[in-house]
């Protein structure tokens, strides 16, 4: 079975407490099925877990910022409000999506570094 980041986040923690996901579920307010789905990365995490799961288990500060960075690179869906953005943000935001699929690594490096370079990493 493969795990999101997430997932082998939260899986290590069942393993330490002496969970199974049933009791993980149960504690979210979920179906197991699907606490299953987001640690296998078919759902997003909900924001509204992380204090939950902070809370349950005492996690440190370092601990809930490891979960979030796991959390953020286990998703498999962005949404962008594109409600107050100007015309030229918005046909950027639509390109991108359009080209998303068909980048290659050294473009997404290139990409990144000029993002980093405005100031919006």
């Amino acid at each position: 079975m493969t795990y999101t980041k997430f997932g082998e986040f939260m899986r290590v923690l069942r393993v330490q407490h002496h969970e199974v996901m049933g009791d993980v579920s149960k504690l979210l307010g979920v179906s197991t099925p699907f606490l299953s789905a987001v640690e296998n990365g078919r759902k997003n995490v909900p924001d509204e877990w992380f204090d939950i799961i902070a809370e349950h288990y005492a996690l440190s500060d370092d601990e809930i910022a490891d979960m979030k960075m796991a959390a953020e690179n286990s998703r498999n869906q962005v949404k962008i409000t594109l409600s107050k953005s100007e015309n030229y943000q918005r046909e950027v935001a639509l390109q991108f999506a359009r080209s998303f699929e068909g980048i290659d690594e050294d473009t997404a490096e290139k990409i990144m570094a000029l993002l980093k370079r405005s100031g919006n990493n």
